[in-house]
């Protein structure tokens, strides 16, 4: 895609004029295109120069973060990193306007997967392809990677990722004369078997939490059903919302909301700790990612409560599909500390760093450290992530994703949304969205 075509997609949805004119800002420059900014120096040089990392809220542990500074200052005395974290909620608009500007741009950013190409397509984010392989080559992510790279330079590189998994009590389950599901249709009867039994008799009791607000949870019980965005035909994006197979796996999303769980429409605030309602004995069973496990209740795993198992599909015996949450890292292309930020990805990419990473429950960036998951999740956590599947890997999914639709999408059907009507009217909306 020509460096006009580039800005000519920013004109849509989100990307919009904050990120126009950081492509502009560089004198014209092409993405990795030679600036001053990235001219070489010996970061063991310099002094007294202060390195700002962006990480989202709820990504990296205070123990990874506190090694990251730690080591950083350490082995690069008279600097300072400093790690300033950013609720999730609006950041492409802050990431838009920060990174645009030569005096408020952070060093170092995280985003969302899915978002990266927004802004490596557009020169926000530095061509650090000369890492690469520094940073840990084939052993990288590859999904990750590819979602990082622009006309084959590498802009962002992987962070962590965290395909979901189920949480359940293994006791209630029990009391209640369950077996664990072996297909999707198996998984709605158990859900809404466990609610109806409410074994403990526990007030409010749900069983499962499912909320509309809890994007990535909510779409992989959809993907693990059949659920499809979009796929590329040619140079076109066809949006699949309406196919038979994503509006069975929808339906099922329908009914969960309305007999499996009372939190369809649970707020955003409340969603961010939404395991408290697992602590709290309120609901039998969680969709949820690796990092998860170590903040359930360990009274509940010490008295052997808790059980770990991957969403089926559709197919007895078989995994299903569940969204490849997590992050990417890039350097910025306003970066006021260049030859220190590639220093500091040097420490992120660190056996150190990666191993607090996987840690904590997220599959790390370099996937050879994905033995050091701990607990039951560390289990399953190769079989999800090898199922696991991304949204349509396009800068326009930010336009998408900017623009509301899929949550939209999700929280009408969490409204009691005609299935067929809701997914008709999306698909023409996600469509037009991908191919704008």
């Amino acid at each position: 895609m020509s460096s006009l075509n580039r800005r000519g997609f920013l004109t849509a949805g989100v990307a919009g004029a904050a990120i126009f004119g950081l492509a502009a800002c560089g004198g014209g420059s092409t993405p990795g295109a030679p600036t001053a900014a990235t001219t070489a120096a010996d970061p063991t040089t310099i002094t007294g120069k202060t390195v700002r990392v962006w990480f989202m809220e709820g990504s990296v542990s205070e123990a990874a973060q506190a090694y990251l500074k730690s080591t950083f200052e350490e082995q690069y005395p008279g600097n300072t990193l400093a790690v300033e974290l950013q609720p999730w909620d609006g950041i492409m608009n802050k990431i838009q306007t920060s990174l645009a500007s030569k005096s408020e741009s952070p060093d170092l950013v995280e985003t969302g997967n899915t978002q990266s190409a927004a802004f490596s397509s557009v020169g926000a984010f530095a061509d650090v392809s000369d890492l690469y392989e520094s940073l840990g080559g084939s052993n990288l992510i590859p999904s990750f990677v590819d979602a990082g790279m622009w006309e084959g330079k590498h802009y962002s590189l992987p962070l962590y990722a965290g395909a979901r998994g189920i949480y359940y009590r293994k006791d209630l389950l029990e009391k209640a004369g369950l077996d664990l599901p072996t297909t999707m249709d198996e998984f709605y009867d158990v859900v809404t078997k466990l609610g109806e039994a409410n074994p403990d008799g526990t007030p409010g009791f749900s069983g499962m939490y499912l909320a509309a607000v809890d994007m990535h949870g909510a779409e992989s019980v959809w993907f693990a059903g059949g659920g499809e965005w979009a796929v590329q035909e040619g140079d076109k994006w066809v949006g699949k919302l309406t196919a038979p197979e994503s509006i069975a796996a929808m339906q099922r999303v329908s009914d969960l909301f309305k007999n499996g769980t009372a939190y369809a429409l649970d707020s955003q605030a409340s969603q961010k700790e939404f395991y408290k309602y697992f602590n709290e004995e309120k609901v039998g069973i969680l969709v949820g990612a690796g990092n998860v496990g170590p903040r359930l209740d360990q009274r509940l795993w010490d008295e052997d409560k808790v059980g770990v198992m991957p969403l089926p599909s559709n197919t007895p015996g078989e995994v299903g599909a569940t969204f490849a949450g997590g992050s990417n890292i890039s350097m910025s292309q306003n970066s006021p500390n260049p030859e220190l930020a590639k220093a500091a990805l040097g420490v992120i990419f660190s056996d150190g760093f990666q191993q607090l990473i996987a840690e904590d429950g997220w599959v790390p960036g370099n996937t050879t450290f994905g033995d050091k998951i701990p607990g039951e999740f560390g289990k399953i956590s190769a079989e999800v992530v090898e199922k696991s599947k991304l949204t349509p890997n396009t800068p326009q999914w930010s336009v998408a994703d900017g623009q509301n639709l899929p949550k939209d999408y999700f929280t009408a059907i969490a409204q009691g949304r005609d299935v067929k009507e809701a997914s008709e009217e999306y698909n023409a909306l996600i469509e037009k969205a991908l191919n704008s």
